[in-house]
């Protein structure tokens, strides 16, 4: 399971520039917009009084709250977008020779990406960043909103939009930042974090890292960056985190429900879409968090975000407080609709451990229903190297649709095809797999199969987000 990495393996960069200097001087272009990171920094930018423009292929819903500002959004990429504009912003997702890029450096322009541009934002503050190959987003918006109900006033950048805030941004102070840091295109070594969490370390993004060694290695890479006073916390119950713990030295930390973790979860519930656990802390009893999101998985991230928390001074109360005000982020186990006994439920899940954990917290929240999974595989290097472990975490689905490949960034693989995973997971023992390649008329097939009792779980990074909302609207509920 490796691949060539698109990059050789690097130490951590010199500080990134600032584009806080740029604000006055002109537009600031943001080139791959509609990019979860991207969208949250552009409004930041905008907040602090620059001016923005922005562009994309398929800008999507993560630009509603910059059009909102009144910044003007283009489809597509084309150099005359530069007209104007002072510097740009890229998404790690353009190659080099893109030709907005290309323009850029032949006018002389500064050209940034966006993890850059971000380290130079965030890092002359308090920064509290989170890591990880899954749960980051929702645990940088649960440590977001436990900092909040603290009275910190935190700035939160979030790698998905957070219904509470209408956008990936929730706007606050400069003195403190909550960041999700993504490994991808190793971007997360531009950030100087005093306080990181990392929920996990698996095998992922191997068209970067090439194999679970050069993930483990960016992974180090991250932690030296930590401020020398910092606080590292690892989860415990991960095998590929708590691995990091003698690397962090007497900075680290761990929690988790493992026996030993210095924050240690025990006694968790999970009823519906709710869940507790109770919390002891270096040996003391702290009482009971309770979310209002379901999963065991969640717990786990809650408990990561209220380490995070007590190494910024914040009290228990506030931390309680701050977790059962979170009400999720989009796309992650959201509940679309419920309609003539049938529940749609939405989620981002694009990596095997990912599934594993949606379809848990499926089993979990509503046990004896018929589980309905419907995947579309995102990129095909991840589908090439994890079909059968996907395979593999679809067994605790009762039925299982596969759609075509959402290739994002990539070309095409001969070869790699979402029939590889249909056939994968037949062979691992799935009782009923459908391969429905197009997914224009997928919302129709899935919801004509559909029948009351059942809970369908719709999977993956790319489109797919298009089909739970219209499953709904063919129910007979509104088309959200």
């Amino acid at each position: 399971m490796s691949a060539t990495p698109r990059t050789p393996p690097t130490q951590a960069p010199d500080a990134p520039r600032s584009i806080r200097p740029l604000l006055g001087d002109g537009t600031i272009h943001f080139a791959g917009v509609g990019g979860a990171g991207m969208c949250a920094l552009a409004e930041a930018v905008v907040r602090a009084g620059g001016r923005v423009t922005g562009c994309d292929l398929n800008p999507g819903a993560g630009v509603r709250a910059l059009e909102r500002l009144g910044v003007r959004i283009q489809r597509g990429h084309d150099p005359s977008h530069l007209e104007g504009v002072t510097a740009v912003i890229a998404s790690a997702a353009l190659p080099a020779d893109h030709p907005e890029l290309q323009a850029a450096r032949e006018r002389g322009l500064p050209v940034l990406k966006r993890a850059e541009a971000l380290g130079g934002w965030v890092n002359a503050g308090t920064l509290a960043a989170v890591a990880g190959t899954h749960g980051k987003t929702t645990t940088t918006a649960m440590l977001t909103s436990v900092l909040v109900a603290a009275g910190r006033n935190p700035t939160g950048f979030v790698g998905g939009e957070v219904p509470a805030w209408r956008s990936h941004l929730r706007p606050g102070s400069d003195e403190l930042f909550v960041v999700e840091a993504d490994e991808y295109d190793r971007s997360f070594l531009h950030l100087r974090p005093s306080v990181t969490v990392v929920t996990n370390l698996e095998a992922d993004h191997l068209d970067i890292y090439g194999d679970l060694d050069g993930v483990r290695e960016g992974f180090r890479s991250y932690l030296d960056g930590v401020r020398a006073e910092g606080t590292i916390w690892v989860c415990a119950d991960d095998p590929g985190a708590s691995a990091l713990l003698p690397y962090a030295g007497a900075r680290g930390r761990s929690y988790g429900f493992s026996a030993g973790s210095q924050l240690r979860g025990i006694d968790p519930v999970i009823e519906g879409v709710r869940s507790r656990v109770r919390v002891i802390e270096e040996g003391r009893d702290r009482g009971e968090l309770e979310l209002r999101v379901a999963g065991r998985h969640n717990l786990l991230n809650a408990l990561g975000a209220a380490g995070a928390a007590r190494s910024l001074g914040v009290e228990w109360e506030a931390i309680r407080a701050g977790l059962l005000e979170f009400g999720g982020v989009r796309r992650r186990f959201q509940l679309l609709g419920e309609l003539g006994g049938i529940r749609v439920i939405d989620d981002y899940a694009h990596h095997p451990t990912e599934v594993e954990a949606a379809l848990a917290a499926a089993r979990a929240a509503y046990p004896g229903t018929r589980l309905v999974a419907v995947f579309q595989p995102h990129l095909f290097s991840r589908t090439r190297d994890f079909h059968r472990e996907f395979a593999s975490a679809f067994r605790a689905s009762d039925v299982l649709w596969v759609t075509g490949i959402y290739p994002a960034r990539e070309a095409p693989i001969e070869g790699i095809a979402a029939a590889l995973v249909a056939d994968s997971a037949r062979k691992a023992g799935v009782g009923d797999v459908r391969h429905h390649e197009a997914l224009d008329d997928l919302p129709e097939a899935v919801a004509a199969d559909l029948r009351a009792g059942d809970l369908c779980l719709t999977l993956g990074a790319g489109s797919i987000e298009r089909v739970g909302p219209r499953i709904v609207a063919l129910l007979g509920g509104d088309d959200a």
